[in-house]
């Protein structure tokens, strides 16, 4: 088993879908192959527009032909592993190259840069996890959030695990899961209700808006930012019981059972829309919005 890089852009020609599958050619099935069992890292290539560079982690559960398409692959993703970063890792950084394994001899680019899927060493896998993770406090918790256990009431303390093992097994755990999920979405809509646009922040500097599953966990549904949208309390409580939907173009549902829906229209974004976050490529998908339309939204 090893690391790997797998390249993935938004508007891929390919069957792509991060927390799900990934599809490449014959030629990388081998790299890919290795992989199996163990974590690869996502790199949305510079030539984006707004490119987040390394954004995300998953683990490979299985490599399969594609039965859809011949001479194509399939990496399947583990359900419930992929994990967006909260932070965006730059190829190239201020301080330069994090895949230090793409370097040649005098030190410059080598041509394995190019290569869609490719072995990545644990050190520089541990060096752009590290990155990406960051400080997990970098959007503090709400007021009503569960107390932390005794011991850590002063915030968490820098992780130093020497197994960069022990670092994913931490950060894969539900309730940081929940925390870097709640960070992500917070950050893609600038901590704003996408439903009713109200932005509040509470004296002690805490946003009170909440990141919400379209799909819920106990519905598998992934911890992705395609999976999530800002939330206030109310909206998030009437949402998570169907009284509030999304079509997949973000117009705002109202259902039938809403028994004031006068009053409901009124504190909803004037415009009837949910507001975007603040990245395009961050648009909740069709796919979930449509779950949540046919198994929970009361039309």
């Amino acid at each position: 088993m090893s690391h790997c890089v797998f390249v993935h852009r938004p508007d891929s020609i390919y069957d792509d879908s991060p927390a799900e599958q990934y599809q490449f050619p014959g030629q990388y099935l081998q790299r890919a192959s290795g992989c199996v069992g163990d974590w690869i890292v996502y790199l949305e290539p510079s030539k984006v527009s707004r490119s987040r560079g390394y954004f995300g982690i998953a683990r490979v559960r299985q490599v399969i032909a594609d039965p859809k398409a011949p001479g194509m692959h399939l990496a399947l993703i583990e359900p419930g592993s992929y994990l967006d970063f909260v932070l965006p890792v730059p190829f190239n950084g201020t301080d330069g190259l994090l895949e230090r394994g793409l370097l040649n001899d005098r030190g410059r680019l080598s041509g394995r840069a190019q290569a869609a899927v490719r072995p990545i060493s644990p050190q520089d896998f541990d060096r752009i996890l590290a990155r990406g993770i960051g400080d997990v406090e970098t959007v503090p918790a709400r007021l009503d959030e569960p107390p932390r256990p005794p011991g850590l009431a002063e915030g968490p303390a820098p992780f130093d695990f020497g197994d960069p093992r022990e670092r994913i097994q931490h950060l894969t755990s539900r309730p940081m899961r929940e925390r870097i999920f709640r960070n992500r979405i917070l950050h893609a809509y600038d901590e704003r209700c996408a439903i009713t646009g109200l932005k509040f922040i509470n004296g002690g500097g805490r946003a009170e808006v909440n990141a919400a599953h379209i799909v819920p966990v106990e519905h598998n549904g992934p911890d992705i930012v395609h999976n999530g949208i800002a939330l206030s309390g109310t909206v998030h409580w009437m949402f998570d019981r169907g009284l509030l939907g999304l079509s997949d173009d973000l117009e705002i549902l109202v259902s039938r059972q809403v028994n004031d829906t006068d009053r409901v229209r009124a504190f909803i974004n004037s415009d009837g829309r949910a507001t975007p976050p603040r990245r395009l490529a961050d648009r909740p998908h069709p796919q979930f919005l449509g779950w949540h339309r046919q198994h929970c939204f009361k039309g």
